[in-house]
């Protein structure tokens, strides 16, 4: 594949974690060390594909509501394998960047995740930004208030400075695992003009493959972003 059919950034909702664990008879929170498994997995691909920026959809401001022997296992995933996790992104030249509110999250979790974006190396070649208590409603809301509270009229520009991801390239290609079809509040503003992938393959069993696929799919469609 030629690198100008390479996507800059690939946004990824892993949808899927639950039911594939449910079809094993084992508990949710099984699914979702799977998928963090596969996560890291997916990412080591994606930067030797050439990509350079890979956005992973961990939690959604509406998962906070899930039940909370879920996400307190979901957290405990986080206690035990971020770190370790981390530091193989940082010796293969990768960097670690969080959107999203991390004040909803426990103390220990938030200080973990912010250590792991500000020891990243400043180099980096590759970039996995996990999008975490992220909503993009929410952003876009608080966007237009810290422009209203420093008295700004925006063009697109400046109003995306000032969303989570003001440093980041807009998605060129969103994938969603688990067969449903829609982008449950995952970067809308920014994906105005992304190429949308659907899979039915759960998130657990999405390898490098199934990215490879996708990819594919991306290199022949004919982006004119609105025009002839």
């Amino acid at each position: 594949m030629e690198d100008k059919n390479i996507p800059l950034h690939v946004g990824i909702i892993m949808d899927g974690n639950g039911r594939w664990a449910k079809k094993r008879l084992m508990p949710r929170s099984f699914g979702h060390k799977s998928g963090m498994n596969a996560m890291i997995e997916l990412a080591e691909h994606a930067q030797k594909c050439g990509v350079k920026y890979l956005t992973v959809y961990t939690l959604s401001t509406e998962n906070l509501s899930r039940p909370q022997d879920e996400l307190d296992g979901l957290f405990n995933l986080f206690r035990k394998y971020f770190t370790v996790n981390v530091k193989k992104l940082y010796e293969n030249n990768a960097r670690v960047r969080i959107i999203g509110d991390l004040s909803a999250l426990p103390a220990d979790v938030a200080e973990l995740l912010k250590k792991g974006e500000d020891n990243s190396p400043a180099d980096a070649e590759f970039t996995l930004v996990f999008a975490i208590n992220y909503g993009s409603r929410t952003e876009i809301v608080n966007a237009v208030n810290r422009a209203v509270e420093q008295g700004k009229k925006l063009d697109e520009k400046g109003f995306a400075s000032l969303l989570y991801t003001g440093d980041i390239p807009d998605p060129d290609l969103i994938i969603r695992t688990g067969g449903e079809l829609r982008l449950s509040n995952f970067l809308m503003y920014q994906s105005a003009y992304a190429e949308l992938y659907f899979t039915d393959v759960l998130f657990p069993d999405f390898s490098g493959k199934e990215f490879d696929k996708a990819l594919k799919d991306y290199a022949a469609r004919e982006r004119r972003f609105g025009k002839v």
